[in-house]
């Protein structure tokens, strides 16, 4: 059974890898949107997670199946209608659902190493839910200032902690007319569950562990998300705030936080150039980028046809 899935789990990371790969590439382009680049990471995402989708001829796996893959028919409504399939990259069975190997020494390489996956997947994901109490015990022997804001020493920028009923903590040093932006940017970070959607991406690279691009891909979707949240908050106050907004970042600017949503932290330089040079989109601009990203999800996310 662990061999199983340990099968399809490199297959979803072959295709995961190639759909962030795409993503990479299209969030480069000149001005696009930071919401979108943030949302794209999704597909990789769920294709990190799932081989399965619905078989479409425009897919970009019907483009390369020939050359690079062969796709597995899991349902099948109608030749004409709807059909599942899943991507096969790897091709070492010769049959599925269970799969059954072509040889008895790939039966026993896919054994042994579904079993040093699952050891090393477990140690990473109870690694990841330690560290994630340690950050936890950060929102013991703090004041409340009000509603969910909270001042602590003992943290070097501010941040959201938790998921369920997340708190913004903040340093004691924040200067008060530093707070409205501070405030602005964490409570976006909350509307949109960024902290939820970190640990789904970290127990996706701890899945994905023995493929680089997983970690590669990870840093990105963080910067992404910051990036995409400081364009919300100057949308939000004005372009007037940039050099404001830009300061105060500057002024955040610490470590790396994996568990929370800070305010610095995340390629200082970075954000703070894109929020000086930050410019809202025309309504042409809007429909263009919102038809590349409609067609981007459907290419990425759908698969060859069975074959």
């Amino acid at each position: 059974m662990l061999s199983e899935i340990f099968y399809w789990v490199l297959n979803a990371s072959i295709i995961g890898s190639a759909t962030g790969l795409i993503v990479a590439l299209v969030r480069k382009t000149p001005k696009f949107p930071s919401f979108a680049a943030y949302a794209l990471w999704l597909l990789p995402l769920i294709r990190f997670w799932m081989p399965f989708g619905i078989a479409s001829r425009f897919s970009l796996l019907s483009l390369i199946s020939k050359y690079a893959t062969k796709t597995v028919i899991v349902w099948e409504m109608s030749p004409h209608l709807l059909t599942s399939t899943t991507s096969n990259f790897v091709q070492a069975a010769e049959s599925y659902f269970p799969v059954v190997y072509k040889t008895e020494l790939l039966k026993n390489i896919f054994e042994t190493a579904s079993i040093i996956w699952g050891i090393i997947t477990a140690l990473a994901i109870l690694t990841l839910f330690f560290l994630y109490t340690l950050s936890k015990h950060k929102l013991q022997d703090v004041c409340h200032l009000e509603g969910e804001v909270w001042i602590s020493e003992k943290v070097s920028t501010p941040a959201v902690y938790g998921i369920i009923k997340p708190k913004i903590i903040m340093p004691d040093w924040i200067l008060p007319e530093e707070r409205p932006i501070i405030l602005a940017h964490e409570r976006i970070h909350i509307r949109r569950r960024d902290n939820l959607w970190r640990i789904v991406a970290l127990i996706t690279a701890c899945v994905h562990w023995f493929n680089p691009l997983s970690w590669l891909f990870l840093q990105w979707f963080f910067t992404d998300m910051e990036l995409a949240c400081d364009a919300k908050v100057l949308k939000t106050l004005g372009d007037r705030s940039a050099q404001d907004y830009a300061a105060t970042l500057l002024s955040c600017a610490s470590g790396q936080r994996y568990f929370t949503s800070p305010f610095g932290g995340v390629k200082t330089r970075i954000r703070i150039e894109s929020v000086l040079s930050y410019k809202r989109l025309t309504l042409l601009s809007t429909v263009a980028f919102g038809a590349l990203i409609v067609a981007i999800c459907f290419v990425l996310i759908t698969n060859a046809v069975g074959g």
